[in-house]
C-alpha cells in the first residue's frame, strides 16, 4: 500500500527523467503497480496531485535545508557551510530536479508562481545569513543573490558542475565573507 509521500516521491522522479510530460495518472499508477482508484484516494484529480507536489518539492527541497540549517543554532558561517553541505549532498536527485521544475515552470504559472516563491525564500535565507555574517546592509542583497545564482547557473550549464567543483567555487566566494575585524576572508 502507497502512501501519499510515495506518490509524491514517484511523481518528483518522473519529472525528474521526463519532464511535466511524464505526469499523468496512467503513469504513476504504472510506476507504483497500483490502481487508479489508489490515486483518487489521495488526490483530487490531477490539479490536486500537482498542487501537493509543488508543495512537496519546496518542503523537501527549500524549507527542510532551511530549516536544518536554522535548527543548528550554529555560528551563521556554520549554517551557511551546513546548508552548502545539504544542498550539495542531496542524493534526492536536486540537480536534474531543479532543471524540470524551472522547465515546466516556463511553461505553466501555477508552477511558475511555486518556483518563484522557492527562489525568494532561497535568496531571503542567504540574506539573512549574510546580515548575520555581519555584512554591509548594502551588500546582502547583491551577495546573496550571487551565491544563489551560482547555484542555479552551476545547473544550466551542460555539463552541469560537479558538486566537488561547485564546492570549490562557493569556497571562493565565501572568502568575501566579512570579518570579525572588518576584513574580508583573503
Amino acid at each position: 500500500m502507497a502512501g501519499k509521500r510515495d506518490w509524491l516521491e514517484t511523481g518528483l522522479g518522473l519529472l525528474t527523467t521526463d519532464g511535466a510530460r511524464g505526469l499523468t495518472i496512467e503513469r504513476l499508477c504504472g510506476e507504483l503497480n497500483l490502481t487508479k482508484g489508489s490515486f483518487y484516494h489521495h488526490f483530487k484529480g490531477m490539479t490536486g496531485f500537482k498542487r501537493d507536489l509543488l508543495e512537496h518539492f519546496e518542503a523537501e527541497h527549500t524549507t527542510r535545508f532551511i530549516a536544518a540549517a536554522d535548527n543548528s543554532g550554529e555560528h551563521p558561517q556554520t549554517r551557511l557551510n551546513l546548508l552548502l553541505d545539504l544542498v550539495l549532498d542531496d542524493k534526492g536527485g536536486s540537480q536534474d530536479l531543479e532543471i524540470a521544475v524551472r522547465s515546466w515552470a516556463l511553461q505553466d504559472p501555477d508552477v511558475r508562481a511555486v518556483q518563484e516563491r522557492v527562489d525568494r525564500t532561497r535568496v531571503e535565507y542567504l540574506r539573512t545569513l549574510w546580515r548575520d555574517l555581519g555584512g554591509r546592509e548594502s551588500d546582502v542583497t547583491p551577495m546573496a543573490k550571487l551565491l544563489y545564482l551560482i547555484l542555479v547557473g552551476a545547473q544550466q550549464i551542460i555539463p552541469p558542475v560537479p558538486a566537488a567543483e561547485l564546492r570549490d567555487i562557493y569556497l571562493r566566494a565565501l572568502r568575501l565573507v566579512p570579518q570579525e575585524n572588518g576584513d574580508e576572508i583573503s
